[in-house]
């Protein structure tokens, strides 16, 4: 299975004041870091490797995970630097870690999808890099993603237009190569980049089905917590 690359460097100023002494990997959700939850899940669907790339308190979640032995998984380190990097530098900044394909996840989403059948989705498209979508209806957050036939038509951030159904999913494929362009030690992000491989034809996408969750919002936070806790119950009834 592809390494994962785990963006998990950004300031969350959006749950603040929590996160100005801990960083979003390591908020507790039902008594754990959501970290060790999402580390926990990649182990169950078949991942081995995984690069954390840091910034903002990077050390801490470094302190806090360490090597992943405990959970199962290899874990290393990127760190930005001085400087943040984005999305998009972060993983360049890393690519050295992560062999020539890999996955790039979000670090504040949990994504219980089917990553084998998504890498070779990613594989049998030829593409430079493949995007997760889900038909998202503007119910969890604001669609961005102009998704038909098994194609991206469009794909904007800021731009929205009618035909927006669909939301970017929080985990995407990459070829090392994809990454050429993203200037080095220069805040770049990972929307700059799907869009211009979209303009090139060199972004794949492959359509989920299972919602996303995540905690980059208070909203977020309290409703994965619940989600977790109901798994947990249904589990261990």
């Amino acid at each position: 299975m592809l390494a994962v690359a785990i963006l998990a460097g950004g300031q969350a100023k959006r749950l603040r004041p929590m996160t100005e002494t801990t960083p979003k990997s390591l908020l507790e959700l039902n008594g754990e870091p959501f970290a060790v939850h999402q580390l926990r899940l990649l182990r169950l669907k078949g991942i081995r490797r995984v690069v954390m790339c840091v910034g903002h308190l990077g050390r801490l979640i470094q302190k806090a995970i360490g090597d992943g032995a405990g959970l199962g998984i290899e874990v290393d380190y990127s760190f930005d630097g001085p400087t943040l990097l984005g999305t998009a530098g972060a993983v360049k900044s890393a690519l050295t870690k992560l062999g020539d394909s890999f996955f790039v996840l979000y670090g504040d989403s949990y994504l219980p999808c089917d990553y084998a059948a998504i890498a070779r989705g990613f594989e049998d498209s030829g593409a430079m890099a493949l995007m997760t979508v889900f038909r998202n209806e503007g119910k969890w957050d604001a669609s961005n993603v102009e998704f038909e036939k098994g194609k991206i038509l469009a794909y904007s951030k800021t731009e929205r237009t009618l035909g927006m159904r669909h939301i970017d999913y929080g985990l995407g494929v990459f070829r090392s190569e994809a990454f050429d362009q993203v200037p080095e030690a220069k805040t770049y992000d990972l929307a700059e980049l799907y869009a211009d491989l979209l303009g090139r034809r060199q972004l794949a996408a492959y359509e989920v089905r299972e919602r996303f969750y995540e905690i980059g919002s208070p909203a977020g936070l309290r409703e994965t917590t619940e989600f977790l806790a109901a798994q947990k119950a249904a589990q261990y009834p």
